[in-house]
């Protein structure tokens, strides 16, 4: 008996050992440092939540993956995850509604104009980049299309200022952050109309007055969560205006009414989503997470701007904290430059093909510690040259 008793605490302890040893691995292999634009990097907390939660959600024996959506369980994610979002912008109570929606931001340059645009109405937009062009062409086919500036002749390396906005507009439309330019805007015009704002790629990132935007969406796939899920938060006063028919799939109201479940929602994307905003309330909210991110953003772009290797992209006034876009001076210095990044265990650093170079998404749930690699990589190749 205590011969069996021993052999049981032997194999038990060397399952264990096991066990150590592929968590150490593991971690190991987790310690990239994930520049990615997006898909991008997510709180390690929010990675092992979610990896129970498919295994088995909340001690149901079921995964997030197969319960209902309709089951209390879930309901009550979805609840505090509408709930959290407005808690965070600082909206509760102010007549603002979260949904958490399909078809990415790219769908609601369409449903904005569907659900704001009145007939033979008109429309105000900032052309800062892909995706706000992306926004202004879906716009056209509801009526006119009014681009109050762009700065797309320059490459989108910078903001467009002092432009006029008509005050017979339905409402004004610009994008916060240029993933692809690095750019983003530091302030927004004051209108008596309403501003819809792209906030995919900073939302969550820095403090603004939220309640100066009427309707804010964003892809989750940034600060929020997984790719798969849309939020919107939009002022209820705003809706119902247009005149036209709309769509029920593309109707606010509708979903505002369903209380964001007029159909199956993405319940994956948002369970991920809602521990994302619950990690980011544990730091201290967005007041908090922006020093970081201005922590990060500063020192990277002390080293471009102090290394004569690398010169920035965008214009630095415009100097998005999100996305850091510059280039080597020297592409001679590519092969080199790029195998020190990757020996550094960097992922994600390429930039976007219509700008070259590199691009720094540093995102939330980036570490401090990751930009410090990025710029002794910088360094140790202005001593290597």
């Amino acid at each position: 008996m205590l011969t069996t008793i021993r052999l049981f605490c032997y194999l038990f302890h060397e399952i264990c050992e096991d066990f150590k040893k592929s968590n150490k691995q593991h971690n190991k292999k987790m310690k990239k440092h994930n520049y990615s634009a997006g898909p991008c990097i997510l709180p390690q907390e929010v990675f092992d939540k979610s990896a129970q939660a498919v295994l088995n959600f909340n001690g149901m024996d079921l995964s997030i993956l197969e319960i209902s959506h309709r089951s209390k369980e879930f309901v009550s994610v979805m609840e505090e995850a509408r709930a959290l979002v407005l808690e965070l912008l600082g909206l509760e109570g102010k007549g603002y509604q979260a949904l958490f929606l399909h078809g990415g931001a790219s769908l609601e340059f369409l449903m904005v104009p569907y659900n704001l645009m009145k007939e033979n109405g008109k429309a105000a937009y900032l052309d800062t980049g892909t995706w706000a062009s992306g926004a202004i062409k879906e716009a056209k086919h509801f009526g006119e299309t009014v681009v109050v500036a762009s700065s797309k002749a320059d490459n989108y390396n910078y903001i467009p200022k002092g432009y006029q906005v008509p005050e017979d507009a339905n409402y004004f439309h610009c994008t916060s952050n240029n993933t692809i330019f690095g750019t983003q805007m530091k302030s927004f015009p004051e209108l008596n109309i309403p501003i819809v704002c792209d906030m995919s790629s900073d939302i969550f990132s820095r403090t603004l007055d939220f309640s100066k935007f009427d309707l804010i969406y964003a892809g989750a796939q940034k600060n929020m969560g997984p790719a798969g899920a849309t939020l919107v938060v939009v002022k209820e006063e705003i809706l119902g205006k247009t005149g036209r028919y709309i769509p029920s799939m593309l109707d606010y109201q509708q979903h505002i009414a369903k209380e964001s479940m007029y159909n199956t929602p993405p319940v994956f994307p948002v369970y991920a989503s809602l521990l994302t905003l619950q990690w980011l309330k544990n730091l201290g909210g967005i007041k908090a997470i922006e020093k970081v991110n201005e922590a990060k953003a500063n020192l990277l772009y002390t080293e471009i701007d102090r290394n004569p290797l690398f010169k920035g992209t965008a214009a630095s006034e415009d100097r998005s904290i999100m996305n850091a876009t510059f280039v080597l001076n020297d592409e001679n210095h590519t092969e080199i430059f790029d195998k020190l990044w990757k020996e550094a265990g960097i992922s994600g650093l390429t930039g976007h093909r219509s700008v070259g170079g590199y691009r720094a998404s540093m995102y939330n749930a980036l570490p401090l510690k990751s930009v410090q690699v990025l710029v002794d990589v910088m360094k140790e190749l202005e001593n290597k040259i």
